[in-house]
């Protein structure tokens, strides 16, 4: 975690002695999209939100105009609010504006919480990615961020892995602010106990659920979080 982390190294026995606080909610499944969510996708979203509990979905395409973005995202975007599912776009506060999105997800490359504040406004979720470092989420934080992202705990498809991060960091964060954390990298219902046993607020997952059966997938998560 050093290269990552100006902060250094965790004390590894810190995750030892962790206990989750049980003023925090209960962690809770956050989808994020798959990059083609044309065609059919709309009808898998519908069976997966209609098949266990899920906090937010983050629509993440990659390589189209903001036109055609908006286009695949407002069937989307209307069967999460049936859901009372928070929509959360990736990358773009713009098309996040546009679409009256509930919140924007930021990469280190994307912008400043401060900026998709004012755009977006008091009531928008702002997310950030933070990698493995505390050092960049205690900035997010500082800047106004709604939560934070940690990963990639586990190896992944969905994106290149260039930052792994413990978990470890989680009970850390957990301990020390309020703030959500979100958990992020090749999560599924076989290996997340021990990120939600670490402090997660929220599963970020994907190829776990679009790979396979997405109702069979969020039924699963949801009996690995109690729900």
């Amino acid at each position: 975690m050093t290269e990552d982390d100006p902060l250094g190294p965790l004390d590894p026995d810190f995750a030892a002695a962790f206990v989750r606080d049980d003023r925090r909610p209960p962690c809770q499944l956050y989808l994020i999209s798959p990059l083609e969510v044309g065609g059919g996708f709309p009808e898998r979203l519908k069976r997966a939100l209609g098949a266990g509990p899920v906090a937010a979905f983050q629509f993440r395409v990659k390589g189209v105009d903001q036109h055609a973005a908006a286009r695949l995202a407002e069937p989307l975007q209307r069967i999460c609010t049936e859901h009372d599912v928070a929509f959360i776009v990736n990358d773009d506060m713009a098309l996040a504006k546009r679409l009256g999105a509930d919140g924007v997800h930021l990469g280190q490359g994307d912008g400043d919480p401060r900026e998709a504040r004012a755009l977006l406004g008091p009531a928008a979720q702002i997310g950030v990615t933070c990698h493995a470092s505390r050092h960049l989420a205690m900035e997010a934080g500082e800047a106004g961020a709604d939560y934070v992202a940690f990963g990639a705990f586990y190896p992944t498809r969905t994106k290149t892995v260039e930052h792994h991060a413990e978990p470890v960091l989680l009970s850390w964060w957990s301990t020390l602010f309020e703030l959500p954390c979100v958990a992020i990298g090749g999560i599924t219902p076989q290996n997340a106990a021990p990120l939600v046993a670490a402090g997660a607020d929220f599963l970020a997952v994907s190829g776990a659920v679009w790979d396979s059966d997405e109702a069979a997938a969020v039924q699963a998560f949801g009996a690995m979080l109690g729900g």
